[in-house]
């Protein structure tokens, strides 16, 4: 049994943690909050909503965890996770758990050989501790999107969430 120190158990429960504020920030909002852009269009000047940066943490983590490290199929279609609405914060948390079941499979069977190689993703070689590394930077990139995104549908309030030393 691995210890629960081991490097591969600490990005696991770091990716843990970061999607389970994700899940935790859009579970109970109505879909009027997930699908509400603080900037509306559809050029470049556009803001992402919750549910967009929600669907997209998703996507992200499957494609590096399970596409490229694992090797799974190609599934990730990239430009429809910007268009993404959600009828429910309950349906953006289920995609949420079920790419979260698969990277803890995928953790369960990450060998030393696999940890310390290299993969191909988008025609170039990245190591495999990178790309877990940039699964939690990532998501803790839109995490903070996510927060004021919130926010600002708020009027200002800002999103409860308990604080790095009440997760830990």
């Amino acid at each position: 049994m691995e210890s629960r120190n081991s490097e591969r158990q600490q990005y696991l429960g770091m990716i843990e943690d970061l999607r389970d504020q994700v899940i935790n920030m859009v579970r109970d909002l109505p879909a009027e909050a997930l699908n509400w852009r603080p900037v509306q269009g559809d050029d470049s000047h556009a803001t992402n909503s919750l549910a967009v940066l929600a669907t997209h943490v998703a996507g992200a983590e499957r494609f590096w965890m399970a596409e490229v490290i694992a090797g799974y199929a190609k599934e990730r279609v990239r430009d429809q996770e910007f268009v993404a609405e959600a009828a429910s914060g309950g349906e953006l948390a289920q995609l949420l758990e079920r790419v979260g079941a698969e990277t803890r499979r995928i953790f369960e069977g990450l060998s030393n050989e696999t940890l310390n190689g290299s993969r191909e993703a988008r025609d170039r070689q990245v190591p495999v501790r990178w790309a877990i590394l940039h699964v939690i930077d990532h998501t803790a990139l839109h995490l903070g999107h996510m927060e004021l995104t919130l926010q600002l549908w708020r009027g200002g309030q800002s999103h409860e969430g308990p604080r790095w030393f009440q997760r830990v």
